[in-house]
């Protein structure tokens, strides 16, 4: 169903009126900018999934640095992830992955 702004805020005022003044808005910290659909972490991780599992700023320093050092990324993919750890922290990479976090995800269906 298509409907243009002026009709939804005919029908849906008070809904209109948070979407206009950003009453519930969330920031996104993060894309990721591959085809989730064909994306597999459990058999593939990428950086952001090794990122997730640290719980400091130094830990996603290391992961940084190590990933780098081994060709697993490249110098600018590093230099941008320690620029976004730096100005936004380590959680800006996502929620804090705990160990039973793939059991609970691919077993339980409930991350």
């Amino acid at each position: 169903m298509e409907i243009d702004w002026e009709e939804f805020k005919k029908r849906f005022p008070n809904l209109a009126r948070e979407i206009e003044n950003r009453v519930q808005a969330i920031n996104i910290g993060g894309v990721r900018t591959y085809n989730v659909e064909e994306f597999d972490e459990l058999k593939m991780p990428d950086a952001i999934s090794y990122l997730r599992r640290c719980e400091t700023e130094e830990q996603a320093m290391e992961v940084i640095d190590y990933l780098e050092r081994k060709g697993e990324i490249t110098r600018e993919y590093a230099d941008a992830l320690r620029k976004q750890l730096k100005e936004k922290g380590v959680r800006s990479f996502g929620s804090l992955k705990k160990p039973d976090y793939y059991m609970r995800k691919y077993y339980y269906g409930n991350p």
